[in-house]
C-alpha cells in the first residue's frame, strides 16, 4: 500500500438500484374487453424469489454485518422502487423485512425516485410529481425516512430534470457522467446544472462502476481477476473529490453469480478502501461536504443504459415510441375517471421495463435487453403491451358510457316528476 496523506485520496460513494417490474401475461387480441387482469403474478413472484435468494437476502445480510462491524466507517445508499416493494409485500415479506433491518442500522441512505420506475418526466410533469410524492410517502411508511437526494429512473437526467428536482425541494440528484457533457472534465466532482441555484449533481463514475457491475467476472478482461485491494488502489489514485460507484443491486449474486467470487469481493472491499485512507460517504453527505464549483450543461437527456447513454434503450424504435406515447396520452382520461384501480393499472404500465423489452438493438446491448426480457421477442413485448392498453381503453370507454347514461337519467327525472303531478 502506498503511503499518502488522507486528503490526497477522494471519498467514495456507493449506491445501489433495487427494482423489479410487473410483467404482463401473454395478452392476446381475443382477451380485449373480456379479461381485465394483465399481470403475470406467478412469474413476478417466481423471479422475485429467485433474485431474493441469489441477491437480496444474502447481500442484505452481508451488508448489515459489514455496516455494523464498521460502525459508520462504511455506508451505502439505495433507491428502492415502489413496484418492488409492492411485490415484496405480496410475495416475500421476509425480504422486505431484511431491507428494513438493513436501513435500521442507520448507515444506509435511501434516495427518492418515481414510484413506478417510469419515464414520466419526459411526458408529464404532473404525473412525474405525483409519482415522486407517492414514493416519498412510501419511504416514510415503510422505512420512516424522507429522502433528500433524487435518483431518476435509470439515471435519466438533463438540465430541465435537475431544475424540476430543485423545485421539488431536493438537495442533490444523481446522473451518469457522460463524456459529451463533461467535455474533458472528471466525473469525480460535484456539478450544478445551468438553471439551478442550490441543487448539486452527483455524477456516476462509469469506468469504475462498470468494472464491478459488468466486467468483474469477464475472464477476457485484462484486469481479471479484480481484487478488493487492486480496486481500492484505483479509487485512491483517482482525481477529484468523490468517486461515485452506482450500480444495480442485482449485480451481486444475480448478474455476477456467487461462484465468481463477487460476495468475497464485497466482503473485503470496505476495509480495503479504509486501508487506503478513503472515506465512505453517502450522496447526502457528498452534498453537504462539497461545493458544486463546476457547471454540468446536459441539454439532451442522458441515462446509464446501453453504450449510447441516452434514451434509445426505451425509445429507440417505432414500437417503443408508439407504446410510450399512447400510454401517456391517456393521462387526462384516466385521472378524470377517478377510479383508483384503473389509475394504478395505468401507472404500472408506465414502468420503463415494458419499453426496454421492446428494444430491437443488436450486439452486446441487444443481448442485455434479451437477457432481462420475459418474452420470446421484442415484438411479443409490444403486442402484449398494446393489447393490454386496448383493454384499458375499453374499460375507460365503459366508464364514460356509464357516466353518460347516469347524466341522462338525472336529466330525465325532473320531467318524469312533472308528468306524474299533472
Amino acid at each position: 500500500m502506498k503511503s499518502k496523506l488522507p486528503a490526497s485520496a477522494p471519498d467514495v460513494s456507493l449506491y445501489f438500484q433495487v427494482h423489479q417490474p410487473n410483467r404482463l401475461i401473454p395478452y392476446d387480441f381475443f382477451r380485449i374487453g373480456e379479461h381485465a387482469f394483465y399481470e403475470d403474478d406467478l412469474l413476478n413472484a417466481e423471479i422475485l424469489s429467485k433474485v431474493s435468494e441469489k441477491c437480496y437476502l444474502p447481500a442484505n445480510a452481508m451488508f448489515e454485518r459489514l455496516l455494523k462491524k464498521h460502525k459508520g466507517g462504511f455506508r451505502i445508499a439505495m433507491s428502492i422502487s415502489g413496484t418492488v416493494i409492492e411485490q415484496m409485500k405480496a410475495h416475500r415479506p421476509d425480504v422486505l423485512k431484511s431491507f428494513q433491518s438493513l436501513v435500521a442500522t442507520g448507515h444506509v441512505e435511501l434516495l427518492a425516485e418515481t414510484y413506478y420506475h417510469s419515464l414520466a418526466y419526459l411526458h408529464s410533469k404532473k404525473e412525474f410529481e405525483r409519482q415522486v410524492e407517492m414514493h416519498l410517502d412510501l419511504m416514510e411508511e415503510v422505512f420512516q425516512v424522507r429522502p433528500r437526494v433524487f435518483r431518476n429512473t435509470e439515471l435519466i437526467y438533463n438540465n430541465a430534470i435537475a431544475a424540476q428536482a430543485e423545485t421539488m425541494g431536493f438537495d442533490g440528484i444523481l446522473a451518469e457522467g457522460v463524456n459529451w457533457a463533461l467535455n474533458g472534465k472528471s466525473p469525480n466532482f460535484l456539478y450544478r446544472a445551468p438553471e439551478v441555484t442550490q441543487l448539486k449533481t452527483i455524477l456516476r463514475n462509469p469506468g469504475l462502476s462498470d468494472d464491478v457491475g459488468f466486467r468483474f467476472s469477464d475472464k477476457n478482461w485484462s484486469e481479471w481477476p479484480l481484487t478488493p485491494e487492486k480496486f481500492a488502489e484505483w479509487i485512491a489514485e483517482s482525481d477529484g473529490d468523490v468517486v461515485n460507484l452506482f450500480m444495480d443491486y442485482e449485480s451481486i449474486g444475480e448478474h455476477q453469480w456467487e461462484d465468481t467470487g463477487i460476495f468475497e469481493f464485497w466482503e473485503k472491499l470496505p476495509q480495503a478502501v479504509i486501508n487506503e485512507d478513503i472515506r465512505w460517504v453517502t450522496p447526502g453527505e457528498v452534498v453537504d461536504l462539497y461545493r458544486a464549483s463546476k457547471e454540468y450543461d446536459c441539454h439532451w437527456p442522458t441515462s446509464w443504459a446501453d453504450a449510447e447513454r441516452d434514451l434509445s434503450a426505451w425509445m429507440g424504435n417505432v414500437m417503443q415510441q408508439e407504446a410510450i406515447g399512447k400510454i401517456h396520452r391517456l393521462e387526462d382520461e384516466v385521472l378524470a375517471a377517478k377510479d383508483d384501480d384503473l389509475t394504478r393499472v395505468w401507472a404500472k404500465l408506465q414502468t420503463s421495463d415494458h419499453f426496454y423489452w421492446m428494444s430491437t438493438k443488436g450486439g452486446t446491448d441487444g443481448g442485455v435487453h434479451q437477457y432481462f426480457s420475459p418474452y420470446e421477442s421484442s415484438y411479443d413485448a409490444y403486442i402484449y403491451f398494446m393489447n393490454t392498453l386496448a383493454d384499458l381503453q375499453v374499460r375507460l370507454k365503459r366508464i364514460r358510457e356509464k357516466e353518460s347514461q347516469s347524466t341522462k337519467t338525472k336529466e330525465l327525472k325532473p320531467e318524469a316528476v312533472k308528468k306524474a303531478g299533472s
